[in-house]
């Protein structure tokens, strides 16, 4: 049976349909080690509930309300949180080979709502480089991680780019976009290197401790499009970034 990593999260996550749930299962039932890995995802999302679900509870600052001219350090901590949990979780992605695992990679929609949840509050420093170096924050993105990256434009859904910044994942470089309405509403794409065998998949939905996350493979890269928009919404959204990346 034809079965990936994102399966395994998705099945751990309880977001695959009765049929492949099933199938997931028996697949499990006849092999060891795919069910220890299971049994590690389950660990790390124990462990990422107990650190992030106080945070991740907290209501928005309301400096982010009155759009005030500082940041929130409570929310600089978490972003100095997630890089640190991300950097950890590179680190014993490249051990992998020497000891039985622990934990997995982490699932990309919760990568995608952590860096979301970190950075979105943000006033001063939403975005490393902003819209107004578009050219240069795509092409640096790109050479970092290693491929065609690109921001697309939003503006037909009412988004506009902010800008964007390079973060750490459990795969090597990821890139974070930022965009935002005219009522102050953001938006953020989220994308990272993912395995050659997840080479396409349908979109997919999660919702992580309220930010919800619309998340799909294409070709050599991981999607996510994070925010607070109601499904429908953000499916549309996702739409048309999939159509923007897919000419």
């Amino acid at each position: 049976m034809n079965m990936s990593e994102q399966d395994l999260h998705a099945y751990v996550d309880g977001q695959l349909d009765p049929v492949r749930n099933a199938e997931i299962e028996a697949h499990l039932g006849a092999n060891p080690q795919a069910l220890a890995r299971v049994d590690a995802y389950r660990k790390q999302n124990q462990t990422l509930h107990a650190l992030f679900d106080p945070t991740l509870e907290e209501p928005l600052p309301a400096a982010l309300q009155r759009r005030q001219s500082r940041s929130n350090p409570q929310w600089q901590r978490v972003a100095a949180m997630v890089g640190t949990l991300a950097l950890g979780l590179v680190l014993g992605y490249g051990l992998r080979g020497v000891t039985a695992p622990v934990v997995g990679p982490m699932a990309l929609s919760k990568q995608a709502a952590f860096a979301h949840v970190a950075f979105v509050p943000e006033v001063l420093h939403p975005v490393e480089v902003s819209a107004q170096q578009e050219a240069h924050l795509v092409n640096w993105l790109s050479k970092r991680l290693g491929g065609d990256v690109r921001a697309p434009h939003l503006s037909s859904a009412g988004f506009e780019l902010m800008g964007g910044r390079l973060l750490p994942s459990d795969a090597g470089p990821a890139a974070q976009f930022m965009y935002q309405d005219n009522r102050g509403q953001r938006l953020t794409l989220y994308v990272k290197r993912e395995p050659a065998r997840d080479a396409e998949t349908a979109f997919r939905f999660a919702k992580e401790k309220g930010v919800s996350v619309f998340y799909w493979i294409d070709r050599d890269f991981g999607y996510a499009l994070s925010g607070d928009l109601p499904k429908g919404d953000l499916l549309k959204v996702a739409e048309t970034v999939y159509r923007q990346l897919n000419p």
